[in-house]
């Protein structure tokens, strides 16, 4: 079974918005990546699934790194822009900062990164790992950065949102009950 781009079950998701960086024979370039996923914690790893034929594609196979910024509620245009336009024909670098948007060279890698996001990442490929109609690429991550002012941007439905409120995790009573049923369901190992 096939699960379309743009439809109701795939618009389900509830993800982040990755702006991710390169820079290869396409020359510095950005593309909004809804699928982008932190995988190990050591040594830490994320993962970025980018179709074939796509110029981030093609510029991470030849240069072997990339950057990851994670958008900020205040970067839906970056994200738009990025996401809707292919770098095989336009500059987006050119285009985004001619917005004011802001880049500035990364520390540990050859590409940019995205000023004001809420994460910033300098990634060495680790893995390449074609999926169906995509390529997983598995980043190691050589430097990061945060902004703990920033709130992150969220797509959900096809539309960018924010997480604005909590939900309660369950009350100590609750836990309690849960505890006590897992602890007479647990298995003799």
């Amino acid at each position: 079974m096939d699960l379309a781009w743009g439809d109701e079950k795939t618009r389900q998701f509830i993800t982040n918005v990755g702006l991710i960086t390169s820079n290869g024979p396409f020359g510095h370039n950005i593309m909004a990546c809804e699928w982008t996923h932190h995988v190990s914690y050591s040594p830490g790893l994320v993962a970025v699934c980018i179709g074939p034929g796509k110029a981030t594609h093609a510029n991470i196979e030849s240069s072997k790194e990339f950057g990851i910024s994670i958008a900020s509620t205040e970067q839906a245009g970056i994200s738009s822009i990025a996401g809707g336009n292919t770098g095989s024909e336009v500059d987006k670098i050119k285009a985004l900062e001619e917005f004011g948007y802001k880049f500035s060279q990364a520390k540990k890698i050859n590409a940019l990164i995205v000023d004001g996001a809420v994460l910033n990442l300098e990634c060495k490929l680790f893995k390449e790992i074609p999926l169906g109609d995509h390529t997983m690429f598995v980043g190691e991550v050589v430097e990061a950065s945060i902004n703990r002012d920033k709130t992150p941007l969220a797509l959900h439905g096809g539309k960018y949102g924010q997480v604005v409120h909590n939900v309660s995790k369950p009350s100590q009573g609750d836990r309690d009950k849960i505890s006590a049923v897992i602890s007479k369901y647990r298995k003799n190992n």
